[in-house]
């Protein structure tokens, strides 16, 4: 099982992966419901709502790295 410790220093890094490229992600964070889960599960990442110029310089970026 990962730990909150684990998922928040994921966060930190996908955020400032992010911030790298002039992106930022407000709603960025981990998804606490499923810790409250009965069932061990692996926590999530809830990436959020952004507006279409954070997306499309979101795709932008994806798009450098993939090349």
């Amino acid at each position: 099982m990962h730990s909150p410790t684990e998922a928040d220093a994921c966060v930190e890094e996908l955020r400032a992966a992010l911030a790298a490229h002039g992106i930022t992600l407000p709603s960025l964070g981990v998804d606490l419901p499923a810790y409250a889960s009965r069932c061990p599960t692996r926590p999530l990442v809830a990436l959020g709502n952004c507006n279409l110029l954070t997306a499309r310089a979101l795709t932008t970026a994806l798009r450098k790295g993939a090349a």
